[in-house]
């Protein structure tokens, strides 16, 4: 059976599942914390960058946060970029507000991950892209609906202009999410993670296709009839054939 494409109503529904205490798991005292579910999605992001970008080449990581939970995955993927060994530069244009964010920025911080404040961004994200080898894009997730407003709007402009290969989580930064990039307004990734399972937009995605987040329990997966690949080994990741469709 073919994989399933999730609507951002779907997709939604699956993330309260996972942190329902009788839906995540089938003892109702267990359940996954957001902080658990950003630190695997953001340990997926780094190890698709990886995997498809190696250190010794594309060293320079530009890390495009935005203020929600996929800023949160961005995080924690620039975290564990550091860990392999690249070099991440984190860029927030709004950070988030909430008391996760502020701690996995602080962790961030502590590791000397140079973050680009906020009231310089406009003008430091230019030079940030010349420096850079390639982007993580964690701005935007499932729940995005165009337009795109500021200040992401030239944001998005500036770093599809750099012609530096990116790397989107989930759904590429502007494009709606079960629409793709129907406004040409969104970027245009080289690769796409998606996370728990792919979304309809991703239909419309033309790069090479990661599925990330190994951590959908057996139950779920049923309920929702997910049909999701095996993961190979002990990755956080598995490739899925660009052939792949709904």
């Amino acid at each position: 059976m073919s994989i399933r494409y999730l609507t951002a109503q779907l997709a939604q529904q699956i993330d309260e599942e996972l942190m329902n205490a009788v839906g995540a798991f089938t003892h109702d005292t267990q359940s996954y914390s957001v902080s658990q579910l950003m630190e695997l999605a953001g340990l997926a992001c780094a190890q698709t960058l990886s995997t498809v970008y190696s250190k010794e080449k594309y060293s320079k990581v530009l890390v495009c946060c935005g203020p929600g939970n996929q800023g949160g995955d961005g995080l924690v993927a620039a975290r564990h970029l550091g860990m392999f060994g690249y070099e991440p530069t984190i860029y927030m244009p709004k950070p988030g507000s909430k008391e996760i964010y502020q701690r996995l920025q602080k962790q961030c911080i502590n590791m000397d991950i140079p973050i680009i404040p906020p009231p310089a961004s406009a003008e430091e994200l230019p030079r940030a892209l010349q420096s850079s080898h390639v982007i993580l894009d964690a701005i935007f997730g499932f729940s995005f609906k165009p337009p795109v407003r500021a200040p992401f709007d030239d944001a998005l402009k500036l770093i599809s202009a750099s012609g530096l290969p990116i790397v989107s989580v989930d759904i590429p930064s502007g494009w709606d999410v079960e629409f793709g990039n129907a406004e040409a307004v969104g970027l245009t990734p080289d690769v796409l993670l998606s996370l728990t399972a792919p979304k309809v937009g991703a239909k419309y995605f033309k790069g090479r296709h990661f599925l990330g987040g190994r951590f959908v329990p057996k139950t779920i997966q049923d309920k929702f009839q997910l049909n999701l690949p095996e993961y190979p080994g002990f990755d956080q990741i598995v490739e899925l054939p660009r052939n792949y469709r709904m």
